[in-house]
Formats: structure tokens, sequence, C-alpha cells
């Protein structure tokens, strides 16, 4: 037989092909794409720079939060989803309250560096009790719920592996900025800051992207409930005509 006599398996390579890019396209849409990353980026930028340049702490605080305000308002005029524009705003006004309290700049970023090591915590906490909080964050995005948890072991045992990546992640980022916080004056902790958003973010995605893609694909339980509830009202019909 030669290569040419021989079987290709298109539909599995189509497939996975398939599964690959619902994958990308539930991650783009879960985790907010290259705007949700601008958009955490943007306010805690603006932060550093006015108060590399000025030193001054109500200036930067201000800047910050009206940039985060103009960014949900772009959003909504835009009719996008908001939500991570909302948690953005949440975020910076939390720093300014806590930085405004204390009046030391660097407290602006307080919040957000424990909000991320309780994320880091929640995210190896969940996945010990069975539950990978990764899992609960995609599992209504691949329109599977929580089907995964009892009905497609290879598909938590996936969700697991990322979940530890993330956690893992975050706590390593943690590891480099408590110290820093202590020891590093405000404009090198705030660059240093900025630094580390984007690349451990974006590693965490891609092993997610890897984990997922391997695995089987999602149970659609919606479609699941469409062809039951559909299957009823046949029943019924059949059950009433003569």
């Amino acid at each position: 037989m030669t290569s040419l006599d021989k079987p290709t398996d298109h539909g599995s390579a189509d497939q996975d092909a398939d599964s690959r890019a619902v994958t990308e396209a539930a991650l783009f849409e879960a985790f907010g794409g290259v705007r949700g990353m601008v958009e955490t980026v943007v306010p805690g930028l603006l932060f550093v720079t006015i108060f590399t340049i000025n030193k001054d702490l109500h200036m930067s605080a201000i800047a910050a939060l009206a940039v985060s305000l103009v960014l949900v308002v772009v959003r909504l005029v835009m009719k996008d989803t908001v939500k991570h524009a909302f948690s953005g705003v949440f975020g910076v006004a939390f720093g300014v309250v806590f930085a405004m309290m204390t009046g030391n700049a660097k407290d602006f970023y307080l919040p957000g560096m424990l909000y991320t090591l309780g994320l880091a915590l929640a995210y190896m906490i969940t996945t010990l009790a069975g539950v990978p909080l990764i899992g609960l964050i995609l599992g209504p995005v691949f329109k599977e719920n929580l089907s995964w948890r009892t009905r497609n072991p290879g598909r938590k045992k996936a969700y697991a592996k990322a979940s530890w990546a993330w956690g893992l992640i975050l706590l390593a980022k943690c590891a480099i900025l408590f110290p820093l916080y202590w020891w590093a004056d405000t404009t090198q902790f705030g660059w240093v800051l900025v630094a580390l958003k984007i690349p451990p973010f974006l590693l965490a995605v891609y092993l997610t992207w890897v984990f997922l893609a391997k695995a089987p694909p999602p149970i659609d339980v919606f479609a699941e409930m469409e062809a039951a509830e559909k299957a009823e009202e046949e029943r019924k019909a059949e059950y009433r005509a003569p």
C-alpha cells in the first residue's frame, strides 16, 4: 500500500481543529481578550507615570480612576460587555481609597495584590476540594455548566491542571511583589507591578488552552435540555393525536 492508498482521518483532524477554535474563543470571551488586558494595565500605568513625573498622589489617583470610568463608558457606548471594565473600576477605586487613607502611594496597589493572593489560594483550594475554580469559570462559557464534574473525567482533570497553573503562577507573582512592597520605593514598585500585569496572565491562559485543547470536548447540557424538551413535546403531541 502506497502513501496515497493509506486512509486519512480528516474527520478527526477537523474535530480537533474545531475543538481548539472553540477553546480559543471561549478563553478570549472569559478573560476579556486584548481589550480586557488593556483595561487592566492602563489605570496602573497612568498612576505610576504621573507619580513618577510629579510625585502627586492625588493627581495620580484621580487620573487612574477617571481613565477607568472612561473605559466603562466606552464599552457602554459600544454596547459591549462591561464586566471586565467594571471590575477594573472597583479595583482602582479600592486602591485610591487605600492610598488616600494612608497617604502612601504604594497602597494604591495593595488591594490588587491581596486580591491576587486570594485568587491564587482559591484556585488551589478549590482544586484540592475537587471543584477546580477554572472549571466553575469556564463551564458556563462552554455550555457544559458542571457536567464535567461527574460525566467528563478527562475534562475535570484538564480543569484541575489549569487551576493549579493559575494558582502557582499567581502565587509566584505574589512572591515577587510582596517583598518589593516593603523594600522598593513607590516608583520602582509601580513599574515592576505594571510589567508583571500581562506576562503571567498570558502564560496562565496559554497553559489553560493547552490543557483544554487536549481534553475531551465539553458536554453541551443546554443542547441536551433543548433536545429533551423537544422530545417531550413530540411525545405529548403523539399522545394527543387520534
